[in-house]
């Protein structure tokens, strides 16, 4: 993999604005490790959200273009079907992509758009204050769940991805987090593969990452991830929810 001085070349030089122990910091990196090491640097578009991850553009060092709120997947499947040769990601927070942007998640995915989406989810309105989220968990306290999340006045959470994983377009869904080194390998490995999955056209996929909010959760950066390991995991189990290629592959070597 290429670096200048231990960064990678899709990253620019510039400093984080996310708070201590933020996850999106780990993920902007592990993604411009991926393009790099995938060669894909020029033909790369991202599309960042609106939230904390609005100035995304001011980290990755490919072509970027700013989505309206939730609506990444719409932008991302006019700039595939226009440019077909390039790879697409789309890079959006819980609140954008399973609350606004339900709709444009749900039908990209359902038609099978051949565009990657990595899906951070820390289970609360980061930029705006800590609120509830689609994603919040049950019991979870935030500034409009004081007394926690309870699923007779706020429903339940949404699991985006295993609803996803539902529709026929859906090629490759993955749930993952970045709280130890371990876990950051898995990721960086998930992250790679729905990639290449674009690269060879099989469809939509999305990795889901575990994201560490600890501003907005009243936890240290050690808490928050802990909290993801021993709470939120159990609401949000990690692992592959969907690997159709894999699936088809598997068929193909039993059927020979």
């Amino acid at each position: 993999m290429k670096k200048v001085f231990g960064r990678p070349l899709s990253m620019k030089n510039n400093p984080f604005h996310y708070c201590a122990g933020c996850g999106h910091s780990t993920a902007h990196r592990l993604i411009a490790e991926v393009i790099d090491e995938l060669g894909i640097r020029d033909i790369t578009i991202g599309l960042p959200p609106a939230g904390c991850a609005v100035l995304a553009y001011n980290y990755f060092d490919v072509d970027m273009i700013e989505a309206q709120h939730g609506r990444g997947p719409a932008t991302a499947t006019g700039l595939k079907r226009i440019l077909p040769d390039r790879i697409i990601f789309s890079y959006q927070g819980d609140g954008d992509l399973a609350a606004i942007g339900t709709a444009e998640s749900f039908h990209a995915a359902n038609r099978g758009e051949n565009i990657t989406v990595i899906f951070i989810n820390n289970a609360v309105y980061g930029m705006t204050g800590g609120q509830m989220a689609p994603t919040s968990t049950l019991g979870q306290k935030t500034t409009t769940s004081p007394t926690g999340r309870n699923t007779t006045l706020d429903g339940y959470p949404i699991m985006m991805s295993d609803v996803l994983a539902m529709l026929p377009g859906t090629a490759y869904i993955e749930r993952c987090t970045v709280t130890t080194p371990a876990n950051i390998i898995k990721a960086k490995k998930a992250i790679r593969k729905a990639f290449q999955y674009q690269i060879d056209g099989e469809g939509f996929s999305m990795v889901e990452i575990l994201s560490p909010c600890p501003t907005n959760w009243k936890m240290s950066p050690v808490e928050a991830c802990r909290w993801i390991d021993e709470v939120m995991t159990k609401q949000f189990p990690l692992g592959v929810i969907k690997d159709r290629p894999a699936q088809e592959k598997k068929r193909e070597q039993k059927g020979n």
